[in-house]
Protein backbone atom coordinates (compact mmCIF):
# COMPACT_ATOMS: atom_id res chain seq x y z
CA UNK A 1 0.00 0.00 0.00
CA UNK A 2 1.35 3.32 -0.64
CA UNK A 3 0.75 6.23 1.52
CA UNK A 4 1.82 9.82 0.09
CA UNK A 5 2.29 11.13 3.73
CA UNK A 6 4.34 14.53 2.51
CA UNK A 7 0.44 15.26 0.58
CA UNK A 8 -1.55 14.43 3.45
CA UNK A 9 0.76 16.61 5.83
CA UNK A 10 0.47 19.43 3.31
CA UNK A 11 -3.20 19.28 3.66
CA UNK A 12 -3.37 19.03 7.35
CA UNK A 13 -0.78 22.11 7.64
CA UNK A 14 -2.98 24.32 5.76
CA UNK A 15 -6.16 23.75 8.48
CA UNK A 16 -7.28 26.42 10.69
CA UNK A 17 -4.77 26.76 13.88
CA UNK A 18 -8.36 26.15 16.06
CA UNK A 19 -9.16 23.43 14.06
CA UNK A 20 -9.34 19.86 16.22
CA UNK A 21 -8.04 16.78 13.60
CA UNK A 22 -9.66 13.28 14.16
CA UNK A 23 -7.52 10.34 12.29
CA UNK A 24 -9.89 7.74 11.56
CA UNK A 25 -8.54 4.75 9.82
CA UNK A 26 -10.96 2.49 8.29
CA UNK A 27 -9.70 -0.79 6.34
CA UNK A 28 -11.76 -1.75 3.58
CA UNK A 29 -12.11 -6.01 3.98
CA UNK A 30 -14.25 -8.46 2.74
CA UNK A 31 -15.69 -10.15 5.68
CA UNK A 32 -18.00 -12.72 6.33
CA UNK A 33 -21.15 -12.00 7.89
CA UNK A 34 -24.51 -12.69 9.00
CA UNK A 35 -26.87 -9.66 9.87
CA UNK A 36 -30.04 -11.81 9.64
CA UNK A 37 -28.66 -15.28 10.30
CA UNK A 38 -28.35 -15.83 6.45
CA UNK A 39 -24.04 -16.34 6.25
CA UNK A 40 -21.88 -14.34 3.00
CA UNK A 41 -19.04 -12.18 2.44
CA UNK A 42 -19.75 -8.81 2.60
CA UNK A 43 -18.11 -5.50 1.80
CA UNK A 44 -17.30 -3.56 5.47
CA UNK A 45 -15.26 -1.10 7.06
CA UNK A 46 -12.55 -2.72 9.69
CA UNK A 47 -15.30 -5.65 9.19
CA UNK A 48 -18.59 -4.85 10.86
CA UNK A 49 -21.55 -4.34 10.00
CA UNK A 50 -22.58 -1.39 10.08
CA UNK A 51 -19.31 0.14 10.32
CA UNK A 52 -17.36 2.36 13.02
CA UNK A 53 -19.17 4.64 14.24
CA UNK A 54 -17.30 7.75 13.36
CA UNK A 55 -17.74 11.36 15.77
CA UNK A 56 -16.82 14.68 15.82
CA UNK A 57 -17.48 17.87 17.35
CA UNK A 58 -18.62 21.43 15.58
CA UNK A 59 -15.67 22.86 13.45
CA UNK A 60 -13.59 19.73 13.55
CA UNK A 61 -11.66 18.06 10.92
CA UNK A 62 -12.02 14.51 9.59
CA UNK A 63 -8.65 12.90 8.46
CA UNK A 64 -10.15 9.62 6.92
CA UNK A 65 -7.48 7.19 5.44
CA UNK A 66 -9.04 4.34 4.34
CA UNK A 67 -6.86 0.78 3.14
CA UNK A 68 -8.37 -0.72 0.27
CA UNK A 69 -8.19 -4.53 1.13
CA UNK A 70 -10.88 -5.99 -1.21
CA UNK A 71 -9.80 -9.11 -2.77
CA UNK A 72 -13.40 -10.99 -3.21
CA UNK A 73 -14.40 -11.07 -7.27
CA UNK A 74 -17.92 -11.69 -7.04
CA UNK A 75 -18.11 -8.42 -5.99
CA UNK A 76 -16.41 -4.52 -6.82
CA UNK A 77 -12.79 -4.35 -5.79
CA UNK A 78 -12.13 -0.49 -6.25
CA UNK A 79 -14.25 1.22 -3.61
CA UNK A 80 -14.52 5.57 -2.82
CA UNK A 81 -16.24 6.92 0.13
CA UNK A 82 -18.95 9.31 0.19
CA UNK A 83 -19.75 11.43 3.65
CA UNK A 84 -23.10 12.00 3.25
CA UNK A 85 -24.89 15.38 3.88
CA UNK A 86 -21.46 16.46 4.66
CA UNK A 87 -21.30 20.27 3.30
CA UNK A 88 -17.66 20.25 1.28
CA UNK A 89 -16.14 23.51 1.09
CA UNK A 90 -15.19 24.48 -2.66
CA UNK A 91 -11.60 23.89 -1.89
CA UNK A 92 -11.71 20.57 -0.39
CA UNK A 93 -14.50 19.47 -3.21
CA UNK A 94 -11.65 16.84 -4.83
CA UNK A 95 -11.95 14.89 -0.95
CA UNK A 96 -15.66 14.81 -1.51
CA UNK A 97 -15.59 11.26 -2.46
CA UNK A 98 -18.40 10.67 -5.54
CA UNK A 99 -17.27 8.38 -8.36
CA UNK A 100 -16.33 9.87 -11.47
CA UNK A 101 -17.78 13.53 -10.33
CA UNK A 102 -15.19 14.35 -7.56
CA UNK A 103 -13.03 11.74 -7.87
CA UNK A 104 -11.86 8.38 -8.78
CA UNK A 105 -11.73 5.31 -6.98
CA UNK A 106 -9.19 3.79 -4.66
CA UNK A 107 -8.01 0.55 -6.22
CA UNK A 108 -7.19 -2.54 -4.41
CA UNK A 109 -4.30 -2.72 -2.01
CA UNK A 110 -3.52 1.08 -2.37
CA UNK A 111 -4.90 3.96 0.69
CA UNK A 112 -6.13 7.30 0.20
CA UNK A 113 -6.56 9.98 3.04
CA UNK A 114 -10.14 12.08 2.48
CA UNK A 115 -9.29 15.14 4.73
CA UNK A 116 -12.84 16.96 5.35
CA UNK A 117 -13.38 20.60 7.49
CA UNK A 118 -16.61 20.16 8.99
CA UNK A 119 -17.14 24.07 7.62
CA UNK A 120 -19.69 26.52 8.38
CA UNK A 121 -20.17 25.33 12.36
CA UNK A 122 -22.15 22.17 10.61
CA UNK A 123 -23.73 19.79 13.23
CA UNK A 124 -26.23 16.90 12.61
CA UNK A 125 -26.48 13.19 12.27
CA UNK A 126 -25.15 12.15 8.62
CA UNK A 127 -23.26 8.53 7.51
CA UNK A 128 -20.71 7.68 5.03
CA UNK A 129 -20.94 4.78 2.31
CA UNK A 130 -19.45 3.88 -0.83
CA UNK A 131 -20.28 5.72 -3.79
CA UNK A 132 -19.06 3.33 -6.29
CA UNK A 133 -21.86 1.36 -8.45
CA UNK A 134 -24.29 -0.49 -5.86
CA UNK A 135 -20.86 -1.46 -3.54
CA UNK A 136 -22.58 -0.36 -0.08
CA UNK A 137 -25.31 -2.52 -0.66
CA UNK A 138 -22.59 -5.09 -0.06
CA UNK A 139 -22.24 -3.42 3.11
CA UNK A 140 -20.08 -0.65 3.29
CA UNK A 141 -22.24 1.98 5.34
CA UNK A 142 -21.48 3.10 9.00
CA UNK A 143 -23.03 6.15 10.92
CA UNK A 144 -21.17 9.98 11.30
CA UNK A 145 -22.17 12.20 14.31
CA UNK A 146 -21.23 15.55 14.25
CA UNK A 147 -21.87 17.03 18.11
CA UNK A 148 -22.90 20.68 19.00
CA UNK A 149 -21.64 21.37 22.37
CA UNK A 150 -23.58 24.74 22.08
CA UNK A 151 -27.17 22.34 20.80
CA UNK A 152 -29.81 25.36 21.24
CA UNK A 153 -31.98 21.91 22.13
CA UNK A 154 -30.04 20.58 24.60
CA UNK A 155 -32.33 20.80 27.40
CA UNK A 156 -35.16 18.93 25.35
CA UNK A 157 -32.88 15.79 26.15
CA UNK A 158 -30.66 13.69 28.93
CA UNK A 159 -28.59 11.26 26.96
CA UNK A 160 -27.16 11.48 23.48
CA UNK A 161 -24.20 9.14 22.75
CA UNK A 162 -23.18 6.10 20.69
CA UNK A 163 -25.85 4.19 22.23
CA UNK A 164 -28.69 6.37 21.18
CA UNK A 165 -27.94 6.25 17.05
CA UNK A 166 -30.69 3.84 15.18
CA UNK A 167 -29.16 2.69 11.81
CA UNK A 168 -31.92 0.84 9.69
CA UNK A 169 -31.48 -0.45 6.15
CA UNK A 170 -32.10 -3.07 3.85
CA UNK A 171 -30.28 -6.16 3.32
CA UNK A 172 -29.24 -9.06 0.69
CA UNK A 173 -28.12 -12.12 0.65
CA UNK A 174 -26.80 -12.05 -2.97
CA UNK A 175 -23.94 -9.86 -3.70
CA UNK A 176 -24.16 -6.73 -5.52
CA UNK A 177 -22.39 -7.86 -9.47
CA UNK A 178 -25.05 -10.85 -9.86
CA UNK A 179 -28.02 -8.71 -8.33
CA UNK A 180 -27.22 -5.91 -10.65
CA UNK A 181 -26.42 -8.20 -13.58
CA UNK A 182 -29.96 -9.74 -13.07
CA UNK A 183 -31.96 -5.54 -12.74
CA UNK A 184 -29.67 -4.91 -16.19
CA UNK A 185 -31.27 -8.43 -18.00
CA UNK A 186 -34.79 -7.78 -16.78
CA UNK A 187 -35.54 -4.41 -15.41
CA UNK A 188 -36.60 -5.25 -12.44
CA UNK A 189 -34.86 -3.60 -9.34
CA UNK A 190 -34.04 -6.72 -6.87
CA UNK A 191 -35.96 -6.58 -3.87
CA UNK A 192 -33.94 -7.25 -0.57
CA UNK A 193 -34.40 -10.26 1.88
CA UNK A 194 -34.75 -8.15 5.08
CA UNK A 195 -34.40 -5.12 6.89
CA UNK A 196 -31.66 -4.73 9.88
CA UNK A 197 -31.87 -2.46 13.21
CA UNK A 198 -28.09 -1.48 13.68
CA UNK A 199 -26.80 -4.40 12.16
CA UNK A 200 -28.94 -7.00 12.94
CA UNK A 201 -32.15 -8.40 11.26
CA UNK A 202 -34.33 -11.52 10.27
CA UNK A 203 -35.89 -13.15 6.99
CA UNK A 204 -38.56 -15.48 6.98
CA UNK A 205 -37.66 -19.25 7.59
CA UNK A 206 -34.05 -17.80 8.81
CA UNK A 207 -32.89 -18.28 12.42
CA UNK A 208 -34.71 -16.13 15.05
CA UNK A 209 -31.52 -13.92 15.29
CA UNK A 210 -32.01 -11.95 19.10
CA UNK A 211 -33.62 -8.48 17.99
CA UNK A 212 -31.16 -5.36 18.60
CA UNK A 213 -32.20 -4.16 22.47
CA UNK A 214 -32.11 -0.46 23.38
CA UNK A 215 -31.39 -0.12 26.72
CA UNK A 216 -33.35 2.95 28.97
CA UNK A 217 -34.16 4.38 32.27
CA UNK A 218 -37.59 5.58 33.30
CA UNK A 219 -37.89 9.17 33.21
CA UNK A 220 -35.30 9.94 31.34
CA UNK A 221 -35.31 11.41 27.68
CA UNK A 222 -32.87 10.23 24.89
CA UNK A 223 -32.00 11.80 21.89
CA UNK A 224 -31.99 8.89 18.86
CA UNK A 225 -30.49 9.40 16.04
CA UNK A 226 -32.19 7.69 13.18
CA UNK A 227 -30.31 7.14 9.84
CA UNK A 228 -31.86 4.95 6.37
CA UNK A 229 -28.77 3.56 5.30
CA UNK A 230 -30.61 1.56 2.95
CA UNK A 231 -30.09 1.35 -0.94
CA UNK A 232 -33.84 1.50 -1.48
CA UNK A 233 -36.21 0.56 1.06
CA UNK A 234 -38.36 3.46 2.92
CA UNK A 235 -38.36 2.49 6.66
CA UNK A 236 -41.43 3.79 8.88
CA UNK A 237 -40.38 4.11 12.60
CA UNK A 238 -42.50 4.21 16.21
CA UNK A 239 -42.31 3.14 19.61
CA UNK A 240 -45.11 1.19 20.73
CA UNK A 241 -46.55 3.65 23.30
CA UNK A 242 -44.37 6.18 23.32
CA UNK A 243 -44.72 9.61 21.14
CA UNK A 244 -41.01 10.79 19.02
CA UNK A 245 -40.23 14.19 19.20
CA UNK A 246 -38.54 15.60 15.87
CA UNK A 247 -35.93 17.95 16.31
CA UNK A 248 -33.42 17.46 13.46
CA UNK A 249 -33.64 17.05 9.44
CA UNK A 250 -30.91 15.84 8.14
CA UNK A 251 -28.00 17.79 9.98
CA UNK A 252 -30.56 20.87 10.39
CA UNK A 253 -32.69 21.89 13.67
CA UNK A 254 -35.88 22.09 13.61
CA UNK A 255 -38.86 23.02 15.58
CA UNK A 256 -39.69 20.19 18.01
CA UNK A 257 -42.91 18.24 16.48
CA UNK A 258 -44.21 15.50 18.32
CA UNK A 259 -45.84 12.21 16.51
CA UNK A 260 -45.68 8.52 17.26
CA UNK A 261 -44.71 7.70 13.14
CA UNK A 262 -42.35 9.25 10.34
CA UNK A 263 -40.88 7.63 7.20
CA UNK A 264 -37.63 8.25 5.97
CA UNK A 265 -36.50 7.68 2.68
CA UNK A 266 -32.93 6.18 1.68
CA UNK A 267 -30.67 8.28 2.69
CA UNK A 268 -32.80 10.60 5.16
CA UNK A 269 -32.24 11.12 8.62
CA UNK A 270 -34.17 12.63 11.60
CA UNK A 271 -33.09 13.37 15.74
CA UNK A 272 -36.01 12.45 17.45
CA UNK A 273 -36.38 12.92 21.68
CA UNK A 274 -38.10 9.90 23.11
CA UNK A 275 -39.17 9.90 27.02
CA UNK A 276 -39.22 6.88 28.90
CA UNK A 277 -42.29 8.01 30.61
CA UNK A 278 -43.93 4.56 30.86
CA UNK A 279 -43.91 1.10 32.98
CA UNK A 280 -41.05 -0.48 33.39
CA UNK A 281 -41.29 -3.56 30.87
CA UNK A 282 -40.02 -3.92 27.12
CA UNK A 283 -41.65 -2.20 23.99
CA UNK A 284 -41.30 -2.88 20.14
CA UNK A 285 -39.64 -0.32 18.07
CA UNK A 286 -41.04 -0.81 14.91
CA UNK A 287 -39.33 -0.76 11.81
CA UNK A 288 -41.46 -1.83 8.77
CA UNK A 289 -40.17 -0.98 5.25
CA UNK A 290 -41.35 -1.07 1.69
CA UNK A 291 -39.73 -1.31 -1.55
CA UNK A 292 -40.42 -3.34 -4.07
CA UNK A 293 -43.04 -6.50 -4.04
CA UNK A 294 -42.29 -9.19 -1.26
CA UNK A 295 -43.97 -11.71 -4.25
CA UNK A 296 -40.57 -11.02 -5.63
CA UNK A 297 -37.90 -12.31 -2.62
CA UNK A 298 -40.01 -14.59 -0.38
CA UNK A 299 -37.63 -14.10 2.18
CA UNK A 300 -38.87 -10.61 3.23
CA UNK A 301 -41.33 -9.92 5.94
CA UNK A 302 -41.55 -6.60 7.17
CA UNK A 303 -42.90 -7.12 9.93
CA UNK A 304 -39.69 -8.93 11.54
CA UNK A 305 -37.81 -5.37 10.98
CA UNK A 306 -38.04 -4.12 14.46
CA UNK A 307 -35.90 -3.43 17.67
CA UNK A 308 -36.50 -4.06 21.57
CA UNK A 309 -36.69 -0.74 24.18
CA UNK A 310 -35.84 -1.82 27.37
CA UNK A 311 -36.55 -0.14 30.54
CA UNK A 312 -33.76 -0.78 32.90
CA UNK A 313 -35.73 -3.73 35.43
CA UNK A 314 -37.24 -5.18 32.71
CA UNK A 315 -36.60 -8.89 31.95
CA UNK A 316 -34.75 -9.72 29.16
CA UNK A 317 -36.94 -10.92 27.44
CA UNK A 318 -39.14 -9.87 23.75
CA UNK A 319 -42.06 -7.57 24.52
CA UNK A 320 -45.09 -9.47 24.86
CA UNK A 321 -47.50 -6.97 22.92
CA UNK A 322 -47.96 -7.88 19.32
CA UNK A 323 -46.00 -7.39 16.25
CA UNK A 324 -47.27 -4.87 14.61
CA UNK A 325 -46.33 -2.11 11.77
CA UNK A 326 -46.97 0.63 14.00
CA UNK A 327 -49.53 3.10 15.45
CA UNK A 328 -53.84 1.69 14.50
CA UNK A 329 -55.16 4.16 12.15
CA UNK A 330 -57.36 5.70 14.76
CA UNK A 331 -54.15 6.55 16.89
CA UNK A 332 -52.00 7.64 14.09
CA UNK A 333 -49.88 10.78 14.14
CA UNK A 334 -48.37 10.36 11.64
CA UNK A 335 -45.22 12.98 10.45
CA UNK A 336 -46.12 15.19 7.54
CA UNK A 337 -42.66 16.69 6.00
CA UNK A 338 -44.55 19.68 4.78
CA UNK A 339 -45.40 20.51 8.43
CA UNK A 340 -41.89 20.69 9.07
CA UNK A 341 -40.44 24.14 10.09
CA UNK A 342 -36.80 25.43 10.93
CA UNK A 343 -35.34 26.29 14.63
CA UNK A 344 -34.97 30.06 13.20
CA UNK A 345 -37.57 30.71 10.98
CA UNK A 346 -36.21 32.36 7.91
CA UNK A 347 -37.57 32.87 4.33
CA UNK A 348 -35.75 30.90 1.28
CA UNK A 349 -34.47 33.61 -1.19
CA UNK A 350 -35.69 34.57 -4.33
CA UNK A 351 -34.77 32.09 -7.38
CA UNK A 352 -32.07 33.37 -10.12
CA UNK A 353 -32.63 30.33 -12.19
CA UNK A 354 -35.16 28.09 -12.95
CA UNK A 355 -34.77 24.26 -13.63
CA UNK A 356 -37.23 21.65 -14.51
CA UNK A 357 -36.07 18.20 -13.90
CA UNK A 358 -38.68 15.56 -15.40
CA UNK A 359 -38.44 11.93 -14.17
CA UNK A 360 -39.49 8.80 -16.22
CA UNK A 361 -38.04 5.08 -17.05
CA UNK A 362 -37.56 3.36 -20.20
CA UNK A 363 -40.05 0.23 -20.42
CA UNK A 364 -38.65 -3.23 -19.94
CA UNK A 365 -35.08 -1.92 -19.52
CA UNK A 366 -32.75 -0.76 -16.30
CA UNK A 367 -32.62 2.67 -17.70
CA UNK A 368 -34.06 6.11 -15.95
CA UNK A 369 -33.74 9.61 -17.45
CA UNK A 370 -33.91 12.67 -16.57
CA UNK A 371 -34.96 15.28 -19.10
CA UNK A 372 -34.57 12.63 -21.89
CA UNK A 373 -31.27 11.69 -20.19
CA UNK A 374 -29.90 8.86 -18.75
CA UNK A 375 -26.79 9.45 -16.58
CA UNK A 376 -23.48 7.39 -17.45
CA UNK A 377 -20.66 8.01 -15.28
CA UNK A 378 -17.71 9.46 -17.66
CA UNK A 379 -14.35 8.04 -17.56
CA UNK A 380 -12.74 11.61 -16.74
CA UNK A 381 -14.46 12.81 -13.74
CA UNK A 382 -16.50 15.91 -14.31
CA UNK A 383 -13.94 17.84 -11.86
CA UNK A 384 -10.73 17.06 -13.52
CA UNK A 385 -12.64 18.04 -16.90
CA UNK A 386 -13.57 21.52 -15.12
CA UNK A 387 -10.12 21.78 -13.83
CA UNK A 388 -8.52 21.25 -17.09
CA UNK A 389 -10.44 24.33 -18.73
CA UNK A 390 -13.98 22.45 -19.09
CA UNK A 391 -16.62 25.62 -19.63
CA UNK A 392 -19.89 24.89 -20.79
CA UNK A 393 -21.81 22.08 -21.62
CA UNK A 394 -20.29 21.16 -24.84
CA UNK A 395 -17.24 20.13 -23.08
CA UNK A 396 -19.07 17.41 -21.58
CA UNK A 397 -20.76 14.24 -22.72
CA UNK A 398 -24.89 15.09 -23.30
CA UNK A 399 -24.88 11.27 -20.71
CA UNK A 400 -23.31 13.09 -18.30
CA UNK A 401 -26.30 15.35 -17.39
CA UNK A 402 -24.05 18.25 -16.08
CA UNK A 403 -26.07 21.72 -15.84
CA UNK A 404 -23.51 24.56 -15.58
CA UNK A 405 -24.33 27.04 -13.17
CA UNK A 406 -23.07 30.32 -11.94
CA UNK A 407 -21.52 31.13 -8.69
CA UNK A 408 -23.22 33.28 -6.45
CA UNK A 409 -26.91 32.34 -7.49
CA UNK A 410 -29.88 30.81 -6.33
CA UNK A 411 -31.47 28.05 -8.23
CA UNK A 412 -34.80 26.28 -7.93
CA UNK A 413 -35.68 23.21 -9.17
CA UNK A 414 -38.91 21.94 -10.31
CA UNK A 415 -39.80 18.71 -9.97
CA UNK A 416 -43.40 18.09 -11.88
CA UNK A 417 -46.10 15.00 -10.52
CA UNK A 418 -45.10 11.76 -11.59
CA UNK A 419 -46.81 8.86 -12.21
CA UNK A 420 -44.31 6.74 -11.26
CA UNK A 421 -45.65 4.84 -8.25
CA UNK A 422 -42.49 5.09 -6.16
CA UNK A 423 -40.59 7.99 -4.68
CA UNK A 424 -37.24 8.85 -5.20
CA UNK A 425 -35.06 10.41 -2.67
CA UNK A 426 -33.08 12.93 -4.51
CA UNK A 427 -30.46 13.74 -2.57
CA UNK A 428 -27.48 16.40 -3.15
CA UNK A 429 -23.95 16.56 -2.14
CA UNK A 430 -21.96 18.76 -1.02
CA UNK A 431 -25.02 21.31 -0.26
CA UNK A 432 -27.91 21.37 1.10
CA UNK A 433 -31.57 23.19 -0.20
CA UNK A 434 -34.89 24.72 0.99
CA UNK A 435 -37.71 22.18 0.87
CA UNK A 436 -40.03 24.68 -0.90
CA UNK A 437 -42.89 22.20 -1.42
CA UNK A 438 -42.77 19.04 -0.19
CA UNK A 439 -44.24 15.85 -1.75
CA UNK A 440 -46.35 15.15 1.00
CA UNK A 441 -48.47 18.28 0.40
CA UNK A 442 -49.44 20.73 -2.36
CA UNK A 443 -48.85 23.30 0.04
CA UNK A 444 -45.70 25.78 -1.46
CA UNK A 445 -44.13 27.49 1.73
CA UNK A 446 -41.09 30.25 0.67
CA UNK A 447 -41.65 32.23 3.85
CA UNK A 448 -39.76 29.10 6.42
CA UNK A 449 -39.16 26.10 4.59
CA UNK A 450 -36.55 23.49 5.92
CA UNK A 451 -33.55 22.45 4.56
CA UNK A 452 -32.59 19.02 4.35
CA UNK A 453 -29.98 16.90 1.40
CA UNK A 454 -32.44 14.39 1.33
CA UNK A 455 -35.95 14.93 -0.47
CA UNK A 456 -38.49 12.65 -1.97
CA UNK A 457 -40.05 13.15 -5.73
CA UNK A 458 -42.82 11.60 -6.70
CA UNK A 459 -47.02 11.96 -7.36
CA UNK A 460 -47.78 15.25 -6.30
CA UNK A 461 -44.58 17.39 -7.63
CA UNK A 462 -41.64 18.58 -5.49
CA UNK A 463 -39.30 21.91 -5.76
CA UNK A 464 -36.30 23.00 -3.86
CA UNK A 465 -33.93 25.79 -3.73
CA UNK A 466 -30.33 25.61 -3.49
CA UNK A 467 -27.45 28.10 -3.12
CA UNK A 468 -24.16 28.56 -5.75
CA UNK A 469 -22.06 30.42 -3.52
CA UNK A 470 -20.24 26.96 -2.85
CA UNK A 471 -18.96 26.45 -6.44
CA UNK A 472 -18.26 22.95 -7.74
CA UNK A 473 -19.42 19.96 -9.10
CA UNK A 474 -22.17 18.78 -6.85
CA UNK A 475 -23.85 15.04 -7.88
CA UNK A 476 -27.56 15.35 -7.46
CA UNK A 477 -29.18 12.08 -7.79
CA UNK A 478 -31.67 9.73 -6.79
CA UNK A 479 -30.69 7.91 -3.65
CA UNK A 480 -31.81 4.58 -4.76
CA UNK A 481 -29.02 3.26 -6.05
CA UNK A 482 -30.11 0.82 -8.22
CA UNK A 483 -32.02 3.83 -9.69
CA UNK A 484 -28.61 5.80 -10.02
CA UNK A 485 -27.17 3.05 -11.42
CA UNK A 486 -29.36 3.35 -14.18
CA UNK A 487 -29.29 6.89 -14.64
CA UNK A 488 -31.74 8.73 -12.58
CA UNK A 489 -28.95 11.18 -11.87
CA UNK A 490 -27.69 14.85 -13.03
CA UNK A 491 -24.84 17.13 -11.95
CA UNK A 492 -24.86 20.70 -10.53
CA UNK A 493 -21.11 22.45 -11.37
CA UNK A 494 -21.25 25.98 -10.67
CA UNK A 495 -18.97 28.50 -10.67
CA UNK A 496 -16.51 26.92 -13.13
CA UNK A 497 -13.99 29.91 -13.14
CA UNK A 498 -14.43 30.04 -9.42
CA UNK A 499 -13.77 26.42 -9.05
CA UNK A 500 -10.60 26.52 -10.92
CA UNK A 501 -9.07 29.28 -8.87
CA UNK A 502 -10.15 27.47 -5.02
CA UNK A 503 -9.20 24.10 -6.09
CA UNK A 504 -5.67 22.56 -5.76
CA UNK A 505 -5.89 18.96 -5.14
CA UNK A 506 -3.13 16.90 -3.63
CA UNK A 507 -0.51 14.71 -6.19
CA UNK A 508 -2.77 11.64 -3.73
CA UNK A 509 -5.83 12.75 -6.01
CA UNK A 510 -4.16 13.30 -9.08
CA UNK A 511 -2.74 9.96 -9.20
CA UNK A 512 -6.31 8.66 -8.00
CA UNK A 513 -7.22 8.34 -11.86
CA UNK A 514 -4.29 6.86 -13.55
CA UNK A 515 -4.01 4.12 -11.12
CA UNK A 516 -7.63 3.01 -11.36
CA UNK A 517 -7.58 3.83 -15.43
CA UNK A 518 -5.07 0.90 -15.15
CA UNK A 519 -6.92 -1.66 -14.20
CA UNK A 520 -8.53 -4.27 -16.26
CA UNK A 521 -12.04 -4.51 -15.13
CA UNK A 522 -12.45 -7.04 -13.15
CA UNK A 523 -9.89 -5.49 -10.61
CA UNK A 524 -12.29 -1.68 -10.79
Amino acid sequence: MKLLASTVLAALLALPAFSDTIPITLDIVNADGAPDGFSRSMVTANGTYPGPLITASKGDTLVVTVNNLLDDPTMRLSTSLDFDGILVDTGNSFDEGSSFVTTCPITPNASYTYVVPLVNNQTGTFWYHSQLSVQYVDGLRGALIVYDPDDPLKDLYDVDDENTIWQVGDWWHNSTLPMLAGYVATGIVPVSDSGTFNGVGRFNGGPEVPFFVVDVVQGTRYRFRIINTSARNVFTMSVDSHNMTIIETDGMPTSPMAVNSLDLLAGQRYSVVVEANQPVANYWINAPYVGGSPARNLNQNATLSRAILRYQGAPEEDPTSPMSLGPADEELNALVEANLRPLVASPAPEADINITLSLDVTAGKAQWNVNNVSYLAPEVPTLVKILDGANSTDDFNVTENTFILPANKIVQVIFPPSEDDEEHPFHLHGNNFWLIKSNSSDEINTDNPIKRDVAGVGSTGTIIRFSTANPGPWFFHCHIFWHLQAGLATVMASGLNETRAEVHPTQAWTELCPSYDALSPDLQ
